[in-house]
């Protein structure tokens, strides 16, 4: 019999682990996407944290704010502290370099921070969970 939570939970890990992927195929080649890549990981990241919310019947309102969602977290874990500068360094990118305006494209170190905070987020929380609802 399957666990309707579980399930939930994995759906949510699944499409991060997705977004995770879709970021690092974009930010290779010769001419690489990396404006709609980093907003992957943002994504990644959002989506990473919803799943251990979800699996652990936490409530979460509507929001693409990760210090929100890391917050909500923490009472399951403290450790989850540790990630307010991975939050931080992320929540910027579900807008900026989305839309016309003056920033079009993340310098490469704004990248590199970003896929090291996403992967550390997303990792963290495959970390927590147990493999049944590993993607």
């Amino acid at each position: 019999m399957s666990d309707p939570k579980a399930d939930l939970a994995e759906s949510w890990l699944k499409k991060a682990k997705r977004d995770l992927e879709t970021a690092q195929r974009l930010a290779k080649g010769p001419e690489p996407f990396l404006d709609t890549a980093i907003y992957h990981y943002h994504q990644s990241a959002e989506k990473a944290l919803k799943g251990f919310l979800v699996f652990n019947n936490q409530r979460f309102e509507k929001t693409h704010d990760l210090s929100i969602l890391i917050q909500s977290a923490i009472p399951f874990n403290e450790k989850f502290s540790l990630l307010f500068g991975d939050g931080e360094t992320l929540t910027p990118y579900v807008t900026t370099f989305r839309y016309p305006g003056e920033d079009t494209e993340p310098s490469k170190e704004e990248f590199d921070n970003a896929a090291k905070a996403a992967n550390n987020i997303f990792n963290f929380i495959m970390n927590l969970l147990p493999t049944e609802v590993h993607s």
